[in-house]
């Protein structure tokens, strides 16, 4: 959306808001050219129920900088006035004299000296995301292709609406899989498009990048220009629904031909492989990669294949948990970002010509969660966040382990508001294992005063509780509107090794819930920890959680708040979309009767509603293909039916998360009005 800028809020009473929050920017995605950073953000407009990302340029030492996107809008060029509409993957040119952004489905370049923009490709390619080869001779982009059921019997309906699907995967996350993403790669001369782009998957259909979240990550050149090693499951139908078995390609340009790293050498990957990146010499790519088929939430490891031995070594098999953002510093260190203990930190490894791990040290420490590493030849800049600092980048001295920050999006927030505090707290489950629980306290906590808490519960279920920022399940918006938080990383979490991450598999209502019990009842022991005001929240499988304390809590709670929620576990085995899911945690389909699968179905919050007594509020959207709407339908009838009072918030336009402006807005509203009816 056009004319939508960085936000000028005045917050009175130095109180954050939610008005404050959906003022925020949000950093996307970044690049560097010798000291000069170039990031994208999003600014939002309530009013206008919408956003627009700018592309802002600045020297790393400065706080100045230029928003590039305010200054194409005020050009006397139309072409360069109307690609400020709407501009995204915004990186440098190789030789840093302009910036090359993708606009209205096509490549544009912004050349600082003209000030003005050129068009590189032609005609209407609906570019998603691009990447140029270390060469600049050709153009790797992303596009949709045609993926409609066709039948001739029905050509003379051409107003009619109806979709007929013959198997699974018919549609995902949000949306009906009409389309597909592919990967074209067009030559370029002086950088435009030369030629009619060529598809890579032409004739075949499947996804890459894989839907719903892949990006341009999940594809890369090889460091000659010729080759793209590309992420793909190459399965359709049933087949796809029930696996989460992606592969590694890599396709030669010049020959055509394509060969599968994780199939056509020992040992083979059957898991979900992911992310491919060449080495800074092109003889070795990495890859994230999961050991087992089915398991969404197996442990993601970082692998790396030897292009001329055909070795693979996975090198953080000493971590036991995930790797998730990761880069090459030279040929034999790498870094990457990791969860453990709450926290999501950078590691450096070193490895042998050999590819054998040879040392390995975490290098960054604090309450944060840092989000993704990137290396431009001398720097590092990550990205980072915490339960009360939403996304900054920073650069990090390797040798030092020193980290400055070169971003200031929020500054003019957090300069005008009282902060929470955050605190870890370990303590001893029912069965004595230790669990790391975070409390967030409001602003000016006073330990003599009585605070109404909040029970926050996860979703995932296998999503951790780290320093995390979200824009709807906010703690330190929480905490200003003044409750105590209880976040605790229960029994199913990651960053406290397998046998804690995989109990909860087959078995949602069990020790995960006492964990989430044990929490409140050692918080209720202090003293300003108000007993009797306490709240229970959670979204997706925390929204489960709810449902089910609902029936189980034994007067410990005085109000409950569900969004997008599993209220029927029967139902949503055959209900969700991603079927490989449902498989292995619920771990068959309840007509099959299976003993493995008598604790998931007996475990069934709608098996409990009798019990239910609490006042409790259920959201739900129409376009959460995850958790169907009638989940949340079915719990809000379920209550009134009981006699409990209830409130029922339904998006009709929104999917597993709330996204538009002002639905967000409803939504905070109606959540806290809801807590304050009840707690105050």
């Amino acid at each position: 959306m056009s004319n939508i800028s960085k936000s000028n809020l005045i917050i009175k009473n130095r109180k954050f808001t939610a008005e404050a929050l959906w003022s925020m920017g949000r950093i996307n995605g970044y690049d560097l050219f010798g000291d000069t950073l170039l990031y994208t953000v999003s600014y939002y407009d309530i009013p206008k129920n919408g956003s627009s990302s700018h592309i802002i340029i600045k020297a790393l030492n400065s706080k100045e900088y230029i928003d590039l996107t305010s200054k194409m809008r005020d050009s006397n060029d139309q072409l360069t006035k109307s690609c400020a509409q709407s501009q995204t993957n915004a990186i440098f040119d190789k030789n840093g004299r302009g910036v090359l952004f993708n606009s209205n489905g096509n490549l544009f370049k912004y050349c600082f000296e003209s000030e003005q923009v050129e068009q590189l490709s032609t005609g209407s390619l609906d570019i998603r995301e691009f990447k140029i080869s270390p060469d600049n001779s050709k153009c790797l982009f992303i596009s949709s292709i045609d993926h409609s059921y066709k039948n001739e019997d029905y050509n003379d309906l051409p107003l009619a609406s109806g979709m007929i699907f013959e198997d699974l995967n018919y549609r995902h996350w949000d949306e009906f899989n009409t389309s597909l993403p592919h990967p074209f790669v067009s030559k370029l001369n002086n950088m435009k498009f030369e030629d009619h782009p060529f598809d890579i998957l032409e004739n075949e259909p499947y996804e890459s990048p894989l839907k719903p979240f892949g990006g341009i990550e999940q594809l890369c050149w090889s460091k000659d220009s010729r080759k793209i090693a590309y992420t793909c499951k190459k399965k359709v139908g049933k087949e796809y629904a029930t696996s989460t078995d992606s592969d590694i390609y890599i396709y030669d340009t010049e020959t055509k031909t394509t060969i599968n790293l994780c199939k056509d050498f020992e040992p083979k990957n059957y898991g979900f492989d992911s992310n491919p990146m060449y080495s800074p010499n092109g003889k070795k790519i990495a890859w994230i990669s999961m050991e087992r088929d089915g398991y969404e939430s197996d442990r993601s490891r970082l692998i790396i294949f030897d292009l001329n031995t055909k070795k693979k070594s996975f090198v953080s098999e000493w971590f036991e948990s995930n790797v998730e953002s990761f880069d090459w510093i030279n040929d034999c260190q790498m870094v990457f970002t990791g969860v453990w203990h709450g926290t999501t930190h950078i590691y450096f490894i070193e490895i042998t010509n050999d590819n054998e791990l040879f040392n390995h040290e975490q290098i960054t420490t604090g309450q944060y969660d840092y989000k993704s590493v990137k290396w431009f030849g001398n720097k590092l800049i990550v990205k980072r966040q915490s339960m009360i600092e939403a996304d900054e980048l920073y650069e990090l001295d390797l040798k030092t382990k020193e980290i400055k920050q070169v971003s200031f999006e929020n500054d003019f927030i957090y300069t005008q508001i009282d902060k929470a505090s955050v605190q870890p707290k370990w303590m001893k489950t029912v069965d004595n294992k230790d669990m790391l629980v975070w409390i967030i306290y409001p602003p000016h906590f006073d330990s003599t005063k009585k605070y109404p808490t909040l029970l926050y519960c996860q979703g995932g279920p296998q999503c951790a509780v780290s320093q995390f920022w979200s824009y709807r399940w906010n703690f330190l918006l929480m905490a200003s509107e003044g409750y105590i938080v209880i976040a605790p990383n229960r029994r199913g979490l990651p960053g406290f090794g397998m046998e804690w991450l995989e109990e909860i598999s087959l078995n949602y209502g069990g020790l995960c819930m006492k964990d989430l019990l044990t929490s409140v009842d050692i918080m209720k022991k202090e003293s300003y920890v108000d007993s009797d005001k306490l709240g229970c929240v959670g979204a997706s499988f925390g929204g489960y959680s709810v449902y089910w304390l609902a029936g189980h809590h034994q007067k410990r709670f005085k109000v409950f708040i569900a969004h997008d929620g599993i209220f029927n576990t029967e139902e949503q085995y055959i209900e969700t979309e991603e079927m490989w899911f449902s498989q292995w945690d619920m771990g068959s389909a309840v007509w099959e009767g299976k003993e493995k699968s008598k604790k998931s179905y007996e475990n069934s919050p709608h098996r409990f509603v009798e019990k239910w007594d609490t006042p409790i509020l259920c959201i739900h959207s129409e376009k959460d293909y995850r958790v169907v709407v009638s989940q949340g339908i079915a719990a809000f009838n379920g209550a009134r039916m009981q006699g409990v009072a209830a409130e029922l918030l339904y998006f009709p336009d929104e999917n597993h998360w709330v996204l538009k402006p002002q639905n967000g807005m409803l939504w905070q509203r109606t959540f806290f009005r809801w807590l304050r009816r009840w707690l105050e």
